[in-house]
Order: structure tokens, then C-alpha cells, then sequence
């Protein structure tokens, strides 16, 4: 008998008997997976949903539960606000989030249909109170709606496309709304019929001749054979707990020490590959410390070790960790004057590396030489009063003069700071979810969705607070409609 592996479908032929029969299986039971199976029975397929923990989850449940929406003139919560957003508008920053790494065909799909993608999620039973929330937040501590959660008032962004606040937020008290989020697409998923098979991981797929058509799972310390007789769809999270494929594609990781996931350990990656699909964008991954708790210290400035400035501090806090990560040194400094500074949340592990009375001293406590920090801020100061910031665009509310002493410098280290993080890259797939190969060309019968593919969030220096969940809700839509279809891809 051929070997079972996840890097090797194994051949049909040599299948002993299939344990399962379904025209679409589902592997993750995530967001996406969930999606998925949701529309693939809606598609009057025969689904069983496989996920290896014994519940749902993944890391969409340890998630906010925040999902960026926009375009069409508007969501309720938007229009309520003020925000009048055009699909236009809304494409462009989709695009411009994306960077280098952009998939200008999910962007353009996602563009136009992300509102009747929220209508379709408040038909399966999400929840929102539909108010806004201004000023700058990682998450609503209280159950509100909408939320600035990514770029888009700050350059270069706001110059591509015209600002609005895109994040929606299922209501729910404080942080964690992932979790009541899966409940609810899960009991959608079960009200239509899925099947759902806990402890049970995907270890390889069953391929015939150029079809995928099945997936073998292990369940019980015991290889079973699963028939899907339109498609399998993927859905098993990236790859941030397997210190091998990330030494491989995302060194650059290993400068922090914060991995966020649930078991996100590459298997449908690697299996996606085996099977001849492309894993594009590898080398891309999300970090953020939360320097914006307490709010007022949005107001600081970012320097690296040599005393310069490297972002307009006003961006997605995401956009500035990051930013911050490919600083030398292994550590910046968050600037604050006494009219700003707050001490930091403890589980940022943030410390006060320096204070004076003036910059010059913060300077000398924290071991520059004369003149380096004291004349970056001299410069920041001088513009800032004037409201601009000539060097990186930097805009009011968020630009002022830092020039009330005593004056503090925080020490963010990379290895020692929170600083969380997961990865982006992923299989390249089609806007319908089909997974391709390097040609370009869909591997028959083989789909993905979310984490394990590379999607809306691509770029680690782009990235906006609810990319990932509208992607993989969305897309998970997408793959699971197409496995449905007879005959599949």
C-alpha cells in the first residue's frame, strides 16, 4: 500500500474501502470551514465537516470577531455615522492593504459583494447593534458596532481612497466575539444537515488520476477513508506552530515570541501542495503589540535604535508593529510627554527604557549619541505645530507636538514585549476557491478558504482588523459552493 502522507495524495486504487461517503468534505471547523459547509448545503450537497480538535473554533475563535465591510454607499452602520463608502473606494483600499501581495480579482469580488456578504451574515444569526464607535481601538470593550480598524484615514491610504471605518463587530460584551461567532455559523451549519466528525485529522488526500476525491483522516489512532464525490475543501488555518515551514518560508518570526493560532500547523498548506497546488506569500505575517491601550498613547512617535523616525505613527497599530519589526536592534522606543504618557497595559510588557526633562536627556539615558533622538524631535515638534509632517505624512487629530516634559521613552523588544503575531501566506487560490497550481490551472476537486490560502490579508504591512474573518467567511462562501457543484471543478 502506498504511504499516507501530507505531502503525497495517495492513489485511489489502493483505497482498502471507503469509511465515508459525502459529495463535499470539509476539513477545519473554523470560520471558513463553517462558511463552507453552510453553502455547500445550501447547494443541496451531502456535507461532513472533519476537524481534528473535539469542537469547533480554530483561530477564528479566538478572534475578535471583527469583519471589514464596506462599499455599496454604505453598511446601516456606516450610513448611520455619517460614512458614505463607495464600492470604489472600498476596492482601492482593499487593494492598496494588499500591497505587492494583492489579489486584485478577490479584491474586485470582495469589493462588490461585501454587503450582501454582512446581509448574509445577519440571516445565519449574527448580531450587531449598528453604532459607531470613534477614536482608536484594538477592540470595543462594550458591544459596539463599527470601528476605524485598519489604515485608512492615514497615508498613503487615505490619499488612494477616500477614508471610512470598515470593522463590524458582532455584538458582544468585551473582547472574544470570535467565539460566539463560530457558535452561530456552526448551529447554521447543523440546522442544514452537516455532519460533523471531531478528533479527526486530515493526514493525506485521495487523488484519481488528476482529481482529488477523497481525504483520509485519522480518528482513533486509525487511518479512514472519505469519499467526496464533488470536492474537498480545505480549511485548516496557516502555518504559525510549525517552526520548520515558518524557519523555511518566515524566518523573520522567529524575532518574536508570541505565536497566536489553534494548532495552525501548515497540514492544509501542505497537503494543498502535494496535491501541485502554489504556495504564494510565505514569507508574509501579521504582528501587532497593543501600544494603542492606553488610547493616549497614540499620540507618541516611533523611533528605532539610532533615534529615527519610521512610520506615521497615525496608521493601524498592526501597520506600526510591523513597521517596527524590520527596524535593526531588535527593539524601538514609543516617545511620550507628560501629557500623553499612561502607564502601559501589563501584559504588553512594555518598560521605561528612559526619561528627562528634555529630549536631550531621554536621548542620553537611553545611550544615543548627541544629537540623534533630540533632533528627530526637535523636527517633529517644529512641524507638528504647524500640523504637518513633512517626512511621513503624519495628520491631525492623531499629529501633536510632544513638548509637555517630563518626557518618557517606552521600550518595546521584540522578544521580550507582547508582540503577537500569525502568518499570511498561503495556497493560491481562484476567487471561486479553487485551489491552483503553478500554471494558474484549478487542481480538479480541490478547494480552500482562509488561513491556509493567501487571501484579502496578504501583506503583513497592510493589514487591517477583520481582513482575515471577512476573508475566510467570504471566500469560505465561495470554496464551498464550488466543491458543491456536480462534478465540482
Amino acid at each position: 500500500m502506498a504511504e499516507i502522507s501530507l505531502y503525497r495524495p495517495f492513489p485511489a486504487e489502493e483505497v482498502p474501502g471507503w469509511n465515508f461517503e459525502t459529495d463535499v468534505a470539509v476539513i477545519g471547523f473554523g470560520a471558513a470551514g463553517a462558511c463552507a459547509a453552510i453553502e455547500a448545503a445550501d447547494a443541496d450537497a451531502r456535507v461532513m465537516l472533519f476537524e481534528r480538535n473535539s469542537g469547533s473554533g480554530g483561530a477564528s475563535g479566538l478572534s475578535g470577531g471583527e469583519i471589514y465591510v464596506g462599499g455599496g454607499g454604505g453598511t446601516d452602520a456606516q450610513r448611520a455615522a455619517g460614512f458614505d463608502d463607495s464600492t470604489k473606494d472600498f476596492t482601492a483600499y482593499l487593494k492598496a492593504a494588499g500591497g505587492p501581495c494583492a489579489d486584485e480579482a478577490k479584491c474586485e469580488v470582495y469589493g462588490r459583494e461585501a454587503l450582501s456578504h454582512y446581509a448574509w451574515l445577519k440571516a445565519q444569526g449574527v448580531p450587531y447593534r449598528g453604532n459607531y464607535l470613534p477614536g482608536k481601538h484594538i477592540e470595543p470593550t462594550d458591544d459596539s458596532t463599527l470601528i476605524w480598524s485598519g489604515s485608512e484615514a492615514a497615508a498613503p491610504f487615505c490619499d488612494i481612497a477616500k477614508p471610512a471605518p470598515r470593522g463590524h463587530v458582532i455584538q458582544h460584551m468585551g473582547w472574544g466575539g470570535g467565539r460566539p461567532l463560530v457558535d452561530i455559523l456552526e448551529a447554521a451549519a447543523r440546522a442544514r444537515g452537516v455532519e460533523v466528525v471531531t478528533d479527526a485529522r486530515a493526514v493525506a488526500l485521495v487523488q484519481d488520476g488528476t482529481r482529488i476525491v477523497g481525504v483520509v483522516v485519522r480518528i482513533d489512532n486509525a487511518n479512514r477513508f472519505v469519499r467526496a464525490a464533488h470536492g474537498v475543501v480545505l480549511a485548516t488555518g496557516g502555518f504559525v506552530f510549525n517552526e520548520a515551514m515558518r524557519r523555511k518560508y518566515c524566518p523573520d518570526t522567529f524575532k518574536l515570541n508570541d505565536p497566536i493560532g489553534d494548532k495552525d500547523d501548515g497540514a492544509g498548506i501542505e497537503l494543498g501542495v502535494g496535491a501541485g497546488g502554489d504556495a504564494i506569500h510565505m514569507e508574509q505575517f501579521f504582528t501587532t503589540c497593543p501600544w494603542t491601550m492606553p488610547e493616549s498613547h497614540a499620540y507618541g512617535v516611533f523611533v528605532n535604535i539610532q533615534g529615527q523616525r519610521f512610520i506615521n505613527e497615525d496608521c493601524y497599530h498592526g501597520r506600526v508593529s510591523r513597521c517596527a519589526v524590520d527596524q535593526p536592534g531588535g527593539k524601538v522606543y514609543l516617545l511620550l510627554d507628560n501629557a500623553h504618557f499612561v502607564q502601559p497595559m501589563d501584559f504588553a510588557r512594555m518598560s521605561i527604557a528612559g526619561t528627562g526633562e528634555t529630549w536631550d536627556e531621554v536621548e542620553s539615558e537611553l545611550g544615543m549619541p548627541a544629537g540623534t533622538l533630540s533632533a528627530t524631535m526637535a523636527v517633529y515638534n517644529e512641524h507638528a505645530r504647524d500640523g504637518r509632517d513633512p517626512l511621513f505624512g503624519k495628520r491631525s487629530p492623531i499629529l501633536t507636538p510632544l513638548d509637555q516634559g517630563p518626557f518618557v521613552a517606552l521600550e518595546l523588544d521584540f522578544q521580550a514585549s507582547y508582540f503577537s503575531f500569525f502568518t499570511l501566506g498561503g495556497l493560491r487560490t481562484s476567487a471561486k476557491g479553487e485551489v491552483l497550481d503553478r500554471a494558474g490551472m484549478a487542481i480538479p476537486g480541490l478547494f480552500a478558504a482562509g488561513r491556509c490560502t493567501s487571501g484579502l490579508p496578504a501583506w503583513g504591512h497592510g493589514y487591517s482588523s477583520g481582513l482575515s474573518l471577512a476573508d475566510c467567511t467570504f471566500f469560505g462562501r465561495y470554496a464551498g459552493r464550488s466543491a458543491a457543484a456536480p462534478g465540482g471543478n
